[in-house]
């Protein structure tokens, strides 16, 4: 036996006695070498031996990570199979009695589908802030540009390189959140009794607000890997009048539509002439290789408005987002004027600053880290707690996770039982209109990984099986 392969053999044996744990972080190739007094070559034939025997895998600029074998792997959920036409779930409140203790310091907010305060650069930010109150005029008290702050616009631009946006400053219109772009977008798009198509589940305040505004809302079926599938959507192209898409780890299955499957689902839309509003809120948070390219990468006729923000990357506080509206913006910065005129003039200075430098990418770098690693920790933990014929997601992105459960169970119901415990979750009905989702929850693996956090996934798997 070679010495890589022996080294390699010593680690895996320290994986399946459990001392290394899915998720955890693989030592440095540098710390290996020098404990075993082997050469860094040694050690990357080693880890690349046990990459290709599926107990490792890399992350580019982060290092390796303990991951699961498929023969270990929990099964994927089905892709879901929402009725056409049918008639709204009834009311229950149950989105805001989830989010009625969600500032509540006391309870493990895995309900949420932020990170955690902790894994923001504050002390960045403040300096960015305190930087825009002393360049900008009047110390950033005064309106800003309709379109929005320069600064951020070009930065946003600049960004964009990294999924060939190539966006011109005078494309993007910035907004106080993705929320608000969407909202802006409805607003210019739609009226009353307009039909959209969106993705099933999909993130709870996209359908509330469709609902408010009077639109009909068709759940497309969804693949928890792929999204809407193009033969899906070309299948219900009748049936709708726009369409939705958070083509990039939708929340909550994390799925991600294949660059394929968005070049198709552009020119499908396009030959029909329905806009496509695209939340691409999660791009950012990629576990892969490279950042996953947008619907809006494959627009030619402007139809798509690519909407985005910092709010689950950086600062959800700061509002600060932004849109690229394509041949709509005249529509946009219209409605923008009436019901905003501007957004925070000083905040959307911070963030451009921040984008200014490689701060953004740093940042990011290490967000994506922790929450890959979470995720593995989150997986296993589930896997060896939750009861038998448990199912659940495997997103390659973001930070939450789809968890269907036998068919008896009603996550509401499973809400209030283990609130009393301290532990907040996502029931999988407040994702859909229709009453589908019942025996399914999100959890947000964006919490800082701990103890307490292992034994409160422990305890929610226990509770699922004394039933």
């Amino acid at each position: 036996m070679s010495l890589f392969e022996k080294l390699a053999e010593n680690f895996e044996n320290l994986i399946a006695k459990g001392t290394l744990k899915l998720g955890d972080k693989m030592p440095s190739i540098r710390t290996v070498s020098k404990e075993n007094g082997v050469s860094k070559n040694t050690v990357i034939q080693a880890y690349l031996l046990l990459e290709s025997r599926s107990c490792i895998v890399s992350r580019p600029q982060v290092g390796f990570f303990v991951c699961l074998k498929d023969e270990q792997r929990l099964p994927m959920p089905m892709a879901s199979s929402p009725r056409i036409n049918s008639a709204p779930g009834k009311e229950d409140g149950l989105i805001g009695k989830v989010f009625s203790n969600f500032v509540n310091k006391n309870i493990t907010q895995m309900a949420l589908s932020v990170p955690d305060e902790s894994f923001f650069p504050v002390a960045r930010l403040n300096k960015c802030l305190q930087t825009a109150a002393k360049t900008l005029s009047a110390g950033g008290t005064g309106y800003d540009d309709i379109q929005g702050n320069l600064r951020l616009r070009k930065n946003v631009s600049k960004w964009s390189f990294t999924w060939g946006g190539n966006l011109g400053v005078d494309e993007l219109v910035t907004t106080s959140g993705a929320m608000h772009a969407i909202s802006l977008a409805f607003m210019a798009l739609t009226k009353p009794g307009d039909r959209i198509g969106v993705e099933s589940p999909v993130y709870f305040g996209i359908l509330q607000l469709a609902k408010n505004m009077g639109l009909k809302v068709v759940e497309l079926p969804t693949n928890p890997e792929f999204g809407v599938l193009p033969h899906d959507l070309e299948a219900l192209i009748g049936e709708i009048d726009i369409c939705l898409l958070v083509s990039n780890f939708n929340n909550p299955l994390g799925s991600c539509m294949p660059e394929e499957n968005k070049k198709s689902v552009v020119e499908l839309l396009t030959q029909h002439n329905i806009p496509l509003i695209e939340d691409d809120l999660y791009g950012d948070v990629y576990f892969g290789t490279s950042r996953p390219k947008p619907c809006k990468a494959f627009d030619k006729e402007g139809i798509v408005l690519w909407c985005g923000s910092v709010s689950k990357t950086l600062a959800p506080g700061y509002r600060v987002g932004w849109m690229a509206p394509g041949k709509f913006i005249k529509s946009i910065l219209k409605l923008k004027l009436f019901h905003s005129i501007s957004g925070t003039t000083v905040t959307q200075e911070a963030i451009g600053l921040f984008l200014e430098n490689d701060y953004y990418e740093k940042h990011l770098r290490q967000l994506r880290a922790t929450l890959y690693s979470n995720s593995l920790h989150f997986i296993r933990t589930i896997a060896d707690y939750f009861p038998e014929g448990t199912k659940i997601s495997r997103p390659q992105g973001g930070f939450v996770l789809w968890v269907e459960l036998d068919k008896k169970w009603d996550t509401g119901k499973l809400f209030d039982k283990v609130l009393t415990r301290g532990i907040s979750i996502a029931p999988g009905r407040m994702f859909t209109l229709q009453s589908q989702f019942h025996n399914c929850l999100r959890l947000n693996y964006g919490l800082p990984w701990s103890d307490k956090l292992e034994q409160e996934l422990k305890l929610l798997g226990q509770i699922l099986k004394e039933e």
